[in-house]
């Protein structure tokens, strides 16, 4: 059995939880959940490079993760495409759905595989940030994004990184206003 090691951190769009295992870091999730009992070791190896990282990406020192991944969770074509996003679409870019489709190769002699099934593998990666889902636009717009609370965590990330021009509501103290305002509960409730 492997094992999983997992902590969560405060970012500029709330907490994030980071879970490694034996191969690599295995989940990244936004919503921040209880933290596992690290390993022995586990906290001061992988999982400590993953959240120092990330700290570091988001305090503007760190424009590439270099981190191993545990691709176990992913199929065949999940794998393809994510990889393929992981190791050719560096900070500040963007590419859309069916350029990266195109870019894996799905299409050309393989299974073809459509711009919104390629945007279905975005919404079902499990390591978001990491792997940079959010850089994945539509030909005619953003598109969508389910990470955090969603198309304005996508919009933040994107003008943090300058793929975009900041708004003039854009907070570069993070997106934790979004964030939260997600989390409250409505008036009367």
């Amino acid at each position: 059995m492997m094992e999983r090691a997992q902590d969560t951190i405060d970012t500029p769009v709330g907490p994030v939880s980071l879970t490694c295992s034996d191969a690599g870091l295995a989940r990244v999730s936004f919503r921040g959940s209880p933290a596992a009992t690290p390993s022995p070791g586990a906290r001061s190896g992988l999982l400590s490079a993953a959240c120092e990282q990330l700290t570091e990406y988001f305090a503007g020192q760190r424009r590439a993760f270099d981190l191993p991944i545990d691709w176990s969770a992913a199929s065949g074509p999940q794998q393809q495409v994510l990889s393929v996003l992981f190791g050719t679409v560096g900070y500040g870019e963007t590419v859309t759905y069916g350029s990266l489709a195109r870019r894996a190769g799905l299409g050309d002699g393989g299974p073809d595989l459509p711009a919104r099934a390629v945007g279905t593998i975005m919404g079902s990666n499990p390591w978001p940030l990491i792997v940079p889902c959010h850089r994945v636009v539509a030909s005619d717009g953003l598109g969508g994004y389910s990470g955090g609370t969603g198309i304005e965590i996508k919009r933040w990330l994107l003008i943090f990184e300058g793929a975009l021009p900041a708004t003039l509501d854009w907070d570069p103290a993070g997106a934790a206003g979004i964030w939260a305002s997600a989390r409250r509960p409505a008036p009367g409730i």
